[in-house]
Protein backbone atom coordinates (compact mmCIF):
# COMPACT_ATOMS: atom_id res chain seq x y z
CA UNK A 1 0.00 0.00 0.00
CA UNK A 2 1.15 3.54 -0.72
CA UNK A 3 0.62 4.45 2.96
CA UNK A 4 3.52 2.15 3.81
CA UNK A 5 5.92 3.99 1.50
CA UNK A 6 7.84 7.12 2.44
CA UNK A 7 10.56 9.15 0.75
CA UNK A 8 13.52 11.28 1.78
CA UNK A 9 13.77 14.89 0.61
CA UNK A 10 16.46 13.80 -1.88
CA UNK A 11 14.13 11.17 -3.35
CA UNK A 12 11.26 13.68 -3.58
CA UNK A 13 13.57 16.12 -5.41
CA UNK A 14 14.43 13.43 -7.96
CA UNK A 15 10.82 12.31 -8.40
CA UNK A 16 9.55 15.85 -8.99
CA UNK A 17 12.70 16.93 -10.85
CA UNK A 18 13.24 19.93 -8.58
CA UNK A 19 16.03 20.96 -6.23
CA UNK A 20 16.19 19.77 -2.64
CA UNK A 21 15.87 23.39 -1.50
CA UNK A 22 12.59 23.66 -3.41
CA UNK A 23 11.37 20.58 -1.54
CA UNK A 24 12.27 22.29 1.74
CA UNK A 25 10.45 25.40 0.55
CA UNK A 26 7.29 23.36 -0.08
CA UNK A 27 7.61 21.88 3.41
CA UNK A 28 8.10 25.36 4.92
CA UNK A 29 4.97 26.67 3.18
CA UNK A 30 2.91 23.70 4.37
CA UNK A 31 2.27 22.53 0.81
CA UNK A 32 4.00 19.18 1.38
CA UNK A 33 3.44 17.31 4.65
CA UNK A 34 6.55 15.84 6.30
CA UNK A 35 7.81 14.37 9.53
CA UNK A 36 11.16 13.60 11.07
CA UNK A 37 12.76 10.20 11.69
CA UNK A 38 15.97 10.84 13.61
CA UNK A 39 17.82 13.54 11.65
CA UNK A 40 16.06 12.74 8.38
CA UNK A 41 12.90 14.28 6.95
CA UNK A 42 10.38 11.85 5.43
CA UNK A 43 7.37 12.39 3.16
CA UNK A 44 4.69 9.69 2.86
CA UNK A 45 3.70 8.55 -0.62
CA UNK A 46 0.07 9.50 0.09
CA UNK A 47 1.10 13.06 0.97
CA UNK A 48 3.23 13.30 -2.17
CA UNK A 49 0.30 12.11 -4.29
CA UNK A 50 -2.02 14.61 -2.57
CA UNK A 51 0.39 17.43 -3.38
CA UNK A 52 0.62 16.32 -7.03
CA UNK A 53 -3.16 16.17 -7.34
CA UNK A 54 -3.53 19.68 -5.89
CA UNK A 55 -0.92 20.95 -8.35
CA UNK A 56 -2.71 19.27 -11.27
CA UNK A 57 -6.07 20.70 -10.23
CA UNK A 58 -4.89 24.23 -10.99
CA UNK A 59 -5.99 24.89 -14.55
CA UNK A 60 -3.85 26.92 -16.88
CA UNK A 61 -6.26 29.84 -16.58
CA UNK A 62 -6.22 29.89 -12.79
CA UNK A 63 -3.74 31.96 -10.89
CA UNK A 64 -2.71 30.28 -7.63
CA UNK A 65 -3.08 32.22 -4.44
CA UNK A 66 0.13 33.89 -3.25
CA UNK A 67 2.35 31.56 -1.28
CA UNK A 68 3.23 32.27 2.32
CA UNK A 69 6.59 33.74 1.26
CA UNK A 70 4.75 36.11 -1.14
CA UNK A 71 2.27 37.38 1.45
CA UNK A 72 2.69 40.83 3.00
CA UNK A 73 4.90 40.86 6.10
CA UNK A 74 1.96 41.57 8.41
CA UNK A 75 0.12 38.49 7.14
CA UNK A 76 3.24 36.36 7.53
CA UNK A 77 3.70 37.51 11.11
CA UNK A 78 0.08 36.73 12.01
CA UNK A 79 -0.15 33.42 10.15
CA UNK A 80 -0.82 30.46 12.46
CA UNK A 81 1.90 27.87 12.74
CA UNK A 82 1.02 24.24 13.34
CA UNK A 83 3.97 22.53 15.01
CA UNK A 84 7.62 23.61 14.87
CA UNK A 85 8.52 26.12 12.15
CA UNK A 86 11.04 24.74 9.63
CA UNK A 87 14.29 26.72 9.32
CA UNK A 88 16.45 25.81 6.31
CA UNK A 89 20.21 26.01 6.98
CA UNK A 90 22.47 25.54 3.96
CA UNK A 91 26.14 24.62 3.76
CA UNK A 92 28.44 21.65 4.18
CA UNK A 93 30.70 22.41 7.14
CA UNK A 94 30.21 20.32 10.28
CA UNK A 95 29.85 23.54 12.30
CA UNK A 96 26.41 23.95 10.72
CA UNK A 97 25.31 20.54 11.98
CA UNK A 98 26.37 21.63 15.46
CA UNK A 99 24.48 24.90 15.05
CA UNK A 100 21.34 23.04 13.95
CA UNK A 101 21.59 20.76 16.98
CA UNK A 102 21.81 23.72 19.38
CA UNK A 103 18.90 25.49 17.69
CA UNK A 104 16.70 22.41 17.87
CA UNK A 105 17.54 21.90 21.53
CA UNK A 106 17.12 25.50 22.65
CA UNK A 107 14.31 26.65 20.35
CA UNK A 108 11.43 24.15 20.64
CA UNK A 109 9.34 26.14 18.14
CA UNK A 110 11.95 25.65 15.41
CA UNK A 111 12.76 22.63 13.24
CA UNK A 112 16.18 23.07 11.57
CA UNK A 113 16.46 21.46 8.12
CA UNK A 114 20.01 20.96 6.81
CA UNK A 115 20.61 21.36 3.07
CA UNK A 116 24.12 20.53 1.85
CA UNK A 117 24.37 23.18 -0.85
CA UNK A 118 27.33 25.24 -2.12
CA UNK A 119 27.83 28.91 -1.27
CA UNK A 120 26.61 30.49 -4.51
CA UNK A 121 23.55 28.26 -4.81
CA UNK A 122 22.78 28.98 -1.16
CA UNK A 123 22.67 32.74 -1.77
CA UNK A 124 20.50 32.26 -4.86
CA UNK A 125 18.15 30.07 -2.81
CA UNK A 126 17.96 32.81 -0.16
CA UNK A 127 17.11 35.37 -2.85
CA UNK A 128 14.27 33.07 -3.97
CA UNK A 129 13.02 32.70 -0.39
CA UNK A 130 13.97 29.02 -0.17
CA UNK A 131 16.56 29.26 2.63
CA UNK A 132 16.64 31.01 6.02
CA UNK A 133 20.28 30.77 7.12
CA UNK A 134 22.94 30.33 4.45
CA UNK A 135 26.66 29.83 4.87
CA UNK A 136 29.15 31.21 2.39
CA UNK A 137 32.91 31.34 1.83
CA UNK A 138 33.28 33.11 -1.52
CA UNK A 139 36.51 34.94 -2.32
CA UNK A 140 36.37 38.08 -4.45
CA UNK A 141 39.70 38.05 -6.28
CA UNK A 142 39.61 41.76 -7.12
CA UNK A 143 39.32 42.98 -3.53
CA UNK A 144 40.59 39.98 -1.56
CA UNK A 145 37.41 40.20 0.51
CA UNK A 146 35.23 37.24 1.40
CA UNK A 147 31.48 36.96 0.93
CA UNK A 148 30.18 40.53 1.20
CA UNK A 149 30.85 41.46 -2.46
CA UNK A 150 28.77 38.45 -3.56
CA UNK A 151 26.05 39.03 -0.99
CA UNK A 152 25.66 42.66 -2.06
CA UNK A 153 25.39 41.67 -5.74
CA UNK A 154 22.90 38.84 -5.24
CA UNK A 155 20.67 40.29 -2.50
CA UNK A 156 20.17 43.69 -4.10
CA UNK A 157 17.45 45.67 -2.35
CA UNK A 158 17.04 43.08 0.42
CA UNK A 159 17.45 43.55 4.15
CA UNK A 160 19.95 41.08 5.59
CA UNK A 161 22.64 40.44 8.20
CA UNK A 162 26.08 38.87 7.73
CA UNK A 163 27.49 37.14 10.83
CA UNK A 164 30.91 35.52 11.12
CA UNK A 165 30.79 31.85 12.05
CA UNK A 166 34.50 31.00 11.86
CA UNK A 167 37.67 31.23 9.81
CA UNK A 168 39.61 28.22 8.53
CA UNK A 169 42.52 27.29 6.30
CA UNK A 170 41.96 26.46 2.65
CA UNK A 171 44.55 25.22 0.21
CA UNK A 172 45.71 22.27 -1.84
CA UNK A 173 45.23 18.56 -1.33
CA UNK A 174 48.28 16.71 -2.69
CA UNK A 175 49.38 13.09 -2.56
CA UNK A 176 51.38 12.03 0.49
CA UNK A 177 54.89 13.45 0.30
CA UNK A 178 53.85 16.01 -2.33
CA UNK A 179 55.54 14.22 -5.26
CA UNK A 180 54.55 17.02 -7.66
CA UNK A 181 56.27 19.57 -5.37
CA UNK A 182 53.36 21.99 -5.44
CA UNK A 183 53.89 25.03 -3.25
CA UNK A 184 51.39 27.65 -4.41
CA UNK A 185 48.64 28.69 -6.80
CA UNK A 186 51.07 29.47 -9.63
CA UNK A 187 52.20 25.82 -9.67
CA UNK A 188 48.75 24.73 -10.84
CA UNK A 189 49.69 25.77 -14.36
CA UNK A 190 52.25 22.99 -14.70
CA UNK A 191 51.41 20.68 -17.62
CA UNK A 192 50.25 17.17 -16.84
CA UNK A 193 48.70 17.81 -13.43
CA UNK A 194 45.43 15.93 -12.88
CA UNK A 195 42.74 17.87 -11.05
CA UNK A 196 39.80 16.91 -8.85
CA UNK A 197 37.41 19.84 -8.83
CA UNK A 198 34.32 21.02 -6.96
CA UNK A 199 30.97 21.83 -8.55
CA UNK A 200 30.21 25.29 -9.92
CA UNK A 201 29.03 27.72 -7.24
CA UNK A 202 30.85 26.06 -4.35
CA UNK A 203 33.28 28.18 -2.33
CA UNK A 204 36.23 25.94 -3.20
CA UNK A 205 35.41 26.17 -6.93
CA UNK A 206 35.20 29.96 -6.75
CA UNK A 207 38.51 30.06 -4.86
CA UNK A 208 40.23 27.93 -7.50
CA UNK A 209 38.75 29.85 -10.43
CA UNK A 210 39.71 33.20 -8.92
CA UNK A 211 43.28 32.06 -8.30
CA UNK A 212 43.59 30.64 -11.82
CA UNK A 213 42.32 33.93 -13.22
CA UNK A 214 44.68 36.02 -11.09
CA UNK A 215 47.66 33.86 -12.13
CA UNK A 216 46.72 33.80 -15.80
CA UNK A 217 46.15 30.03 -15.95
CA UNK A 218 43.65 28.90 -18.59
CA UNK A 219 41.23 26.21 -17.46
CA UNK A 220 41.00 24.63 -20.91
CA UNK A 221 44.32 22.85 -20.57
CA UNK A 222 43.80 21.51 -17.05
CA UNK A 223 43.33 17.73 -16.94
CA UNK A 224 40.28 16.74 -14.89
CA UNK A 225 39.07 20.31 -14.40
CA UNK A 226 35.58 19.12 -15.36
CA UNK A 227 35.73 16.14 -12.98
CA UNK A 228 33.45 17.52 -10.26
CA UNK A 229 32.91 16.34 -6.70
CA UNK A 230 30.11 17.60 -4.46
CA UNK A 231 32.13 18.05 -1.26
CA UNK A 232 35.66 18.46 0.12
CA UNK A 233 35.89 14.82 1.14
CA UNK A 234 35.19 13.71 -2.42
CA UNK A 235 38.04 15.87 -3.75
CA UNK A 236 40.42 14.67 -1.05
CA UNK A 237 39.49 11.04 -1.74
CA UNK A 238 40.25 11.46 -5.46
CA UNK A 239 43.74 12.67 -4.59
CA UNK A 240 44.29 9.96 -1.96
CA UNK A 241 43.27 7.22 -4.40
CA UNK A 242 45.71 8.44 -7.04
CA UNK A 243 42.99 9.46 -9.51
CA UNK A 244 44.10 13.09 -9.19
CA UNK A 245 47.28 14.92 -8.26
CA UNK A 246 45.73 18.00 -6.70
CA UNK A 247 42.48 19.49 -5.48
CA UNK A 248 41.32 22.53 -3.52
CA UNK A 249 39.51 22.33 -0.19
CA UNK A 250 39.53 22.93 3.55
CA UNK A 251 42.05 21.68 6.07
CA UNK A 252 39.40 19.82 8.07
CA UNK A 253 38.58 17.42 5.22
CA UNK A 254 42.30 16.71 4.71
CA UNK A 255 42.54 15.52 8.32
CA UNK A 256 39.78 12.97 7.69
CA UNK A 257 41.30 11.35 4.61
CA UNK A 258 44.50 9.31 4.81
CA UNK A 259 47.14 9.30 2.12
CA UNK A 260 47.23 13.03 1.40
CA UNK A 261 49.02 16.16 2.58
CA UNK A 262 47.50 19.61 2.91
CA UNK A 263 49.19 22.83 1.78
CA UNK A 264 47.51 25.85 3.46
CA UNK A 265 47.41 28.88 1.15
CA UNK A 266 44.65 31.15 2.41
CA UNK A 267 42.63 31.89 5.52
CA UNK A 268 39.03 31.86 4.39
CA UNK A 269 36.12 33.54 6.13
CA UNK A 270 33.06 31.37 6.72
CA UNK A 271 30.01 33.54 7.35
CA UNK A 272 26.27 33.18 7.91
CA UNK A 273 23.77 35.29 5.99
CA UNK A 274 20.28 35.81 7.39
CA UNK A 275 17.46 37.63 5.60
CA UNK A 276 15.77 40.17 7.87
CA UNK A 277 11.98 40.05 7.64
CA UNK A 278 8.92 39.67 9.84
CA UNK A 279 9.36 35.90 10.09
CA UNK A 280 13.06 35.95 11.02
CA UNK A 281 12.77 38.84 13.48
CA UNK A 282 11.45 36.42 16.09
CA UNK A 283 14.48 34.10 16.03
CA UNK A 284 17.49 36.20 14.92
CA UNK A 285 18.27 37.26 18.53
CA UNK A 286 18.23 33.59 19.57
CA UNK A 287 20.51 32.66 16.66
CA UNK A 288 23.05 35.30 17.71
CA UNK A 289 22.83 34.18 21.34
CA UNK A 290 23.54 30.56 20.37
CA UNK A 291 26.42 31.40 18.01
CA UNK A 292 28.02 33.56 20.71
CA UNK A 293 27.45 31.06 23.53
CA UNK A 294 30.30 29.28 25.27
CA UNK A 295 28.53 25.95 24.78
CA UNK A 296 28.44 26.32 20.99
CA UNK A 297 31.96 27.73 20.68
CA UNK A 298 33.23 25.06 23.05
CA UNK A 299 32.15 22.35 20.60
CA UNK A 300 33.79 24.16 17.69
CA UNK A 301 37.03 24.60 19.64
CA UNK A 302 37.34 20.83 19.83
CA UNK A 303 37.64 20.76 16.02
CA UNK A 304 41.15 21.43 14.79
CA UNK A 305 41.71 24.28 12.34
CA UNK A 306 38.89 26.64 13.34
CA UNK A 307 39.59 30.27 14.25
CA UNK A 308 36.75 31.54 16.46
CA UNK A 309 38.17 34.98 17.26
CA UNK A 310 35.27 36.74 15.47
CA UNK A 311 32.53 34.14 15.88
CA UNK A 312 29.20 35.88 16.35
CA UNK A 313 30.39 39.29 15.13
CA UNK A 314 27.94 41.12 12.89
CA UNK A 315 30.06 42.01 9.87
CA UNK A 316 27.39 43.83 7.86
CA UNK A 317 23.75 44.72 8.31
CA UNK A 318 21.29 46.51 6.06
Amino acid sequence: MSSDISYTTEEIAKLLKISKLTVYDLIKKGELASYRVGKQMRIDADDLEAYKQRAKSLSASERPAPSFAEQPAAIQAAAPVNGPRPIVITGQDVSLDILAKHMEKQLPGMRPLRAHVGSMDSLIAMYRGEADIVSTHLLDGETGAYNLPYVQRLLVGASYMVVNLLSRNAGLYVRRGNPSELLGWADLGRPGLRFANRERGSGARVLLDEQLRLHGIATGGLLGYDREQTNHLGVAAQVASGHADVGVGSEKAASLVGGIDFIPLIREQYDLVVMKNAASAAWIPDLLRIVRSEAFKGELEAIAGYDLSRTGDILHET
